[in-house]
């Protein structure tokens, strides 16, 4: 598996800010989530500053530790293990990310399914290992996000099929930047920028201009093929160098079609920009697994959604209304 020199993810902000006002710009980064947690704030109290950026690293972990497959004290780890064999109990928060993953996998005719798990779990793109023909036959009809049922009254939740095992690694990061944005601007920040790997959301602008948003080459270490001006915008980018091997000239990567359970081949990268990360992070994924054409006829479908895709032949394509502001 190879790591990406700009960062985990397509998006890198890339910051210009002149003369005094830098001094003011107050940032933190930590390796939260299996990724690059990165926060940056303007204000004129240091000491409020760094307050601020440790309770937004603090809530990162929080959200880590209940949402991780690899942790085994997890929420998400508990529920992988009990759903199958009955109703158990969930947060909150936890169904209510488990309904949005649903009504996003209804919105994208599956496209978008967190039991992709089920196979996805098999795959080991450190050591360049996948599943077997036999195990991903035995397995691929445990794929299917209709197998998450949720009893709203009880607060529970339960599989429908025994071999199902979900992971919400394509929603929460996107979840938790949101948290963390709502977080600083209930404490009146009011320019700032959270991100999680590829998933990043904007608030405000930078001192009256924008944020200026690089879209990178999938396949060079340190090129851009986009650069866009933005404000009060969430960005996220999936693409298939972020974790992938390759064998005899192909690319296993981690986003994985959920009608095969193999790699989907159809994009290099999707970036979709939109008012929230959660929704962001999950349609990233989607348009990915849909390809350039039915992606992109999707994302013109919805308001206030724009998409950057990089087929698989390397074209750079716009959704409709970016399509318009590009010379």
């Amino acid at each position: 598996m190879k790591r990406r020199a700009l960062s985990a993810g397509l998006i890198c902000l890339l910051l210009a800010c002149a003369g005094p006002a830098a001094a003011d710009w107050f940032e933190d980064a930590q390796p939260i989530m299996g990724t690059s947690v990165r926060a940056e704030i303007w204000l004129d109290d240091p000491q409020r500053a760094q307050a601020l950026l440790a309770q937004v690293m603090t809530e990162m972990r929080r959200i880590e530790q209940a949402f991780s497959p690899y942790i085994e004290t997890s929420e998400l780890s508990r529920i992988n293990r009990e759903a199958p064999l009955g109703w158990v109990d969930a947060s909150d928060e936890m169904l209510d990310l488990l309904a949005k993953s649903n009504k996003i996998s209804e919105l994208t005719g599956g496209a978008f399914d967190i039991t992709y798990a089920s196979i996805g779990r098999y795959y080991d793109y450190r050591k360049g290992q996948r599943p077997d023909e036999k195990l991903i036959e035995q397995t691929l009809e445990a794929i299917n996000y209709r197998h998450i049922e949720i009893d709203w009254p009880n607060r529970k939740v339960r599989f429908t099929h025994p071999l199902v095992y979900i992971d919400l690694g394509g929603i929460a990061k996107g979840h938790a930047v949101d948290r963390c944005i709502d977080l600083l601007a209930r404490q009146g920040v009011t320019e700032a920028s959270v991100s999680a790997g590829g998933d990043s959301r904007i608030l405000g602008d930078r001192h009256g201009e924008p944020w200026n948003v690089g879209i990178a080459d999938p396949r060079s270490d340190d090129g851009i093929t986009a650069l866009l001006p933005l404000m009060d915008t969430a960005v996220s980018t999936s693409g298939d160098y972020e974790r992938y091997y390759e064998s005899d000239g192909v690319r296993y990567h981690h986003i994985l079609d959920p009608t095969t359970g193999d790699s989907a081949r159809a994009s290099m990268s999707v970036t979709i920009l939109g008012p929230e990360a959660t929704l962001t992070d999950a349609l990233s994924t989607s348009v990915f697994v849909m390809g350039p054409d039915a992606g992109l006829e999707l994302i013109n479908r919805l308001d206030g959604i724009d998409a950057i895709i990089i087929g698989a032949d390397g074209m750079l394509r716009y959704s409709a209304d970016l399509e318009e502001l590009v010379p």
